[in-house]
Parts: C-alpha cells; structure tokens; sequence
C-alpha cells in the first residue's frame, strides 16, 4: 500500500513537471515572437542603401532577340518576345538605344515622332543641333506591349548604324521592397503609439528622432518602389537620328619589307624595317575610308621621300574613282636606303554626296610615317667599294669646280679691267722714262755735280 502511494506521488510529480516546462515553452515562443517583430523592424533600417540597389538580373540583346523561342507562354512561337516575357508576370524593364542615318534630320525626327504617338507613347526628352552638323536626339516612353512594334517601325525611318536593347527584371528587387516597407510601416505605427504613450521630455525627444528617421527610410523605399514601377509600366526607346553622310574617315597604314619586286606584290609589310646600306626596300601604303561617306580627289605626298601619288606603283584599286566606305587602296614605292629615314606621309580626301558632289567645306586627312634603318654591312672595303667611292670624289671635286666657277662668274668682267689698267701704268712709266733720257741736262746741276765729287772730304772750307 505504502509503495503504491509512493509511485501516484512520482507519476503526479512527473506531469506537474512535464506541464511547466510545456508552459515555460508557450511563454518563451510569445517572447520571441514580439521580439523578432521588433529585431525586423530595426534590421529593415539598419540595411544600408546598398541592399535595396542590388543589381538585377539582365537580359543581353541575343537572348532578347531569342526569347521568343526560349519563354514559356501563353502565346505561340510567333508572339512577340515582349510579350512573351510579360506573359511570366515578371517585372521587366525594357530599354533600347537605336542609331539611324538619314539625309533629311528634320523630316525624320517628326516622322519618328509620329510613329510613337501613334502608338500610344510619347516624346519625354529631345536635344536638336543644326550646325555643324544636324542630329536629333528623341527619347520616348511607350507601353510594353507596343515597345517591339515601335523599334521594328523606327528602324524604317532611315539606315540603322547599331541597335541596342536590354530588358532588366527586377522583380526580386520589387518583391523586396515591398516586403521591407510593410514591414518599415508597422515599425512606424508602433513607434507612434510608444509616442503617444511617453511621459517624459527625454522619452519624447528620443522617439520623435527615431521616428523622425524611420518615416525618411520609409519615405524612400516607397519612391523606389514608384521609380521601378513606373519604368516597368513604361519602357524607354532612345533615338539618335543624324545625317547619313555625316561623319567621313580616312585610315593609313604604312608597312614595309627588304627587296623589291616591281610590283609591291609583298604588301602588306612590317610596322619597321632595317636593311644594308645602299640595299633595296618597298614600302606600302593601305588608304581605307574608314566613314560613312564616299570619298575622291585621293592626294598623298611624303616630304621626306619628295613623292606623290603618281610616282606610286598602283597595287590594288583605283585612286583616280570614287572610294566608297569600307574599300581599301594598296600602293608601293621602291626606295634605296642610303642612310636612316623617317617617313612623313600625308593623305587626304574630299566627301561626296550620293549625288557624287562634292560636300562643301569638308575634307578628311591623316598623317603617318615609319622608320628605315640603313645597317653598316662590315667587312673590309673591296674593290667595287674602291672605284665607288673614287667615283664620289671626283663627282664631290666637279661639283666644287662647278660652284667655284658660278661664284666667280657674276665677277668675270674685273679681268680685262684689270688688265687694262695695269698694261697702261706700265706704258706711262715707259714713256717718262723714255723723256727723261730724251731731254739735255742741265748747266747747274752738272756743275753741282762736279764740285761734290772734286772737293775731298776732309778739307775745310774756305774762311
């Protein structure tokens, strides 16, 4: 009996202690439950900026252009990739950036402006410059729905120089703001109702500055969430219009290879050569039009080398016809490298129209050169080298004797003056001569003559 009353004491034990702990357990979860409400709240902003611009998932221009294939839908396979996307219910950012040539900038503007009218959208930026060159720039807002349909009709308006367009999903970064706003929201509403519920100066302080600062992180989640939105419900079509012949280029390449073949048959060569003294060597002149605009009146002169385009071997095209973009003319020249030289080539151009008129006031030039170093071949001189450089003496002594004598002839004239001067002094002094031996002497002086040489040298004279 005793030992049964033992046991009902233990099992009693037992469930007192097994419901305490299942209330211990109730409580705690209560606990935790308030305080990660709270710890959610002070996470959402303590998140830095950072987080909520994370980047978003994009999608390049190939698989745009093959998500017709690739996304699951409603539609078939012949639905427009835009609204298959769209068929995900995701959130999409659709943009593009279109460049297109024309020869009248104005007429295309309006026109690109009245196929986005009519499709709903709208003009929400342009820039227009006349001079120097025209260009207009239109960005315009349009549905989703209608965004392929524009790009296919603006495409139509002129000649399409690149095409870019992206779509950006950016559903999570959506999804995640909104979340972190209602949860901000809630974060407010308690924050107020503590406010409410202060009672002292110090309390009040504090809680209007915490709340002041939460009510601006709410603020400015929900003015991203209106931002994301706003280029979801409407995509962004960038149109760069300019003038089809506006913007002409010229490229030259120079190279150059040993030897010679008549013909510049090895051209292309390399960036820089060096060969033997007095060797041959060919270089190589590549003119491409590089533009949108046809070029004539091809010009090329080196002043180093003293040549223009008619001295070159002409080796692929035709410099006297049109260079429309994209071709490429070869030339050659064939030179003996006496010594180093640097070549200073320039080429020039003039735009025409598709007319074949010139385009006024344009032209299109570019400037190149390379280097040829002439190397000392060694060895003793020979022969040949000999006879070579007597050749060059005697070339350098003629060419002395030839600038002596044009130095000296504007002065030729002084010789026979000179001449003629001397040979008439010399006949006057003949002639005085001739006159005194001719005339008698004279009594006084023969006398005086006599005395001096009669009277001797010691003798006094007379008192």
């Amino acid at each position: 009996m005793r030992t049964t009353t033992v046991q009902s004491m233990k099992t009693m034990m037992i469930r007192v202690a097994a419901l305490a702990a299942v209330v211990a357990l109730i409580v705690a979860a209560c606990s935790g439950d308030d305080a990660s409400d709270d710890s959610g709240a002070d996470n959402t902003f303590a998140a830095s900026s950072e987080e909520l611009d994370a980047p978003t998932e994009a999608v390049s221009g190939e698989d745009f252009e093959d998500a017709s294939a690739q996304a699951p839908g409603e539609g078939g396979a012949d639905e427009p990739a835009v609204q298959q996307i769209q068929n995900q219910d995701r959130d999409i950012i659709f943009t593009a950036d279109v460049s297109i040539g024309v020869t009248d900038v104005a007429a295309a503007g309006a026109e690109a402006i009245r196929i986005v009218e009519s499709l709903g959208g709208f003009v929400f930026g342009q820039d227009s410059v006349a001079t120097p060159v025209a260009s207009n720039v239109l960005i315009f807002r349009i549905s989703p729905e209608n965004f392929q349909r524009a790009l296919t009709e603006l495409g139509g308006i002129g000649d399409v120089r690149s095409q870019t367009v992206s779509a950006d999903d950016v559903t999570g970064v959506v999804v995640d703001l909104e979340s972190r706003i209602t949860t901000a929201q809630a974060s407010v509403e308690r924050l107020r109702t503590f406010l409410e519920n202060a009672t002292t100066v110090e309390q009040v302080a504090q809680l209007e500055r915490e709340l002041l600062d939460r009510e601006t992180e709410l603020e400015r989640m929900r003015g991203q969430l209106r931002s994301l939105r706003d280029q979801v419900s409407l995509a962004t079509i960038t149109v760069r219009i300019s003038e089809a012949l506006s913007n002409p280029g010229l490229s030259l390449g120079l190279s150059a290879y040993p030897g010679h073949d008549d013909a510049g048959a090895s051209c292309p060569g390399d960036g820089g050569l060096a060969v033997e003294e007095g060797a041959l060597a060919t270089l190589c002149y590549q003119i491409t039009n590089t533009g949108d605009t046809p070029l004539t009146s091809i010009e090329l002169t080196d002043t180093v080398l003293g040549i223009e385009l008619g001295d070159l071997i002409i080796v692929f095209g035709d410099p006297t016809q049109i260079l429309e973009p994209g071709q490429v003319i070869d030339l050659a020249y064939e030179v003996e490298v006496s010594r180093d030289l640097r070549t200073q080539t320039r080429v020039s151009a003039i735009p025409v129209n598709a007319d074949g008129d010139p385009v006024t006031a344009r032209q299109v030039a570019q400037t190149g050169s390379i280097f040829v170093g002439a190397t000392d071949p060694g060895g003793l001189p020979g022969f040949g080298d000999g006879l070579s450089a007597g050749w060059d003496l005697l070339k350098n002594i003629a060419g002395l004797a030839v600038l002596a004598f044009g130095a000296i002839l504007p002065f030729i004239w002084l010789i026979p003056v000179v001449w003629l001067a001397v040979r008439w002094r010399r006949r006057r002094q003949r002639a005085t001569v001739e006159q005194l031996q001719d005339s008698p002497p004279d009594p006084a002086s023969a006398l005086a003559a006599t005395s001096m040489e009669t009277t001797p040298a010691d003798v006094p004279p007379a008192e």
